[in-house]
């Protein structure tokens, strides 16, 4: 269980920046139960895949002998430290965003197919969210937790992104002029508490590494 909990942190990382922005105009969109329903949807499918293929290719990895796994654990730990920091870098690289895309704009008119779309491409080509993605597969596969262990950080990454609409439905206007609060300053402070996760995330690596 400490494996889980140890990546649970991760799954903000996953939703910080456009990701959460997006949530939040299709939040309050002109179709926005079946856009913000579609977008979860895209969502849940593409970090299940990716969280998925990469456990299971570090499981097959470590099927051999003890000290084949003991060798494959050791680069796994390395590729994990890899990962975290093309996530790092590129959470730097695009904290000085003042504004949303303009695309994102388009979204007050978007469409339920348009937004289950988006919510595959977001989660599942952004470098972050699939260096995230393949860095909790990899860690859960190596410390030998079953796959459903991936589910929770999934479902946590899921309800991050349904926080939006899941406020518009108890707040109703209210909500909706305050969203745009929120918006903007997760568009200029999430990249810090991005890269906290991130560099606690490699301390725990680091310090795996050294002990193993």
């Amino acid at each position: 269980m400490p494996s889980l909990l140890t990546v649970l942190p991760l799954a903000f990382v996953m939703v910080a920046g456009p990701q959460i922005i997006s949530a939040v105009f299709l939040a309050t969109s002109e179709e926005w139960k079946k856009n913000s329903a579609a977008f979860l949807a895209g969502v849940l499918l593409t970090v299940t895949f990716f969280v998925s293929v990469s456990y299971f290719v570090v499981k097959a990895l470590n099927s051999g002998s003890d000290s084949d796994a003991s060798s494959s654990n050791t680069t796994m730990t390395v590729v994990i430290l890899l990962l975290l920091l093309v996530a790092a870098v590129y959470v730097f690289r695009g904290r000085k965003t003042a504004e949303p895309p303009k695309w994102m704009g388009k979204l007050q008119t978007a469409t339920p197919k348009f937004s289950f779309r988006l919510g595959l491409l977001l989660l599942g080509i952004f470098p972050t969210d699939i260096a995230t993605s393949v860095t909790v597969g990899t860690y859960l596969a190596r410390a030998g937790d079953p796959w459903y262990y991936c589910l929770p950080f999934v479902l946590v990454t899921v309800f991050l992104e349904a926080l939006p609409v899941l406020l518009v439905l108890l707040l109703g206007q209210r909500a909706v002029e305050f969203l745009p609060k929120v918006r903007d300053w997760m568009n200029s402070h999430s990249w810090i508490v991005s890269e906290l996760v991130i560099a606690l995330f490699i301390g725990i690596q680091i310090n795996t590494l050294v002990s193993s």
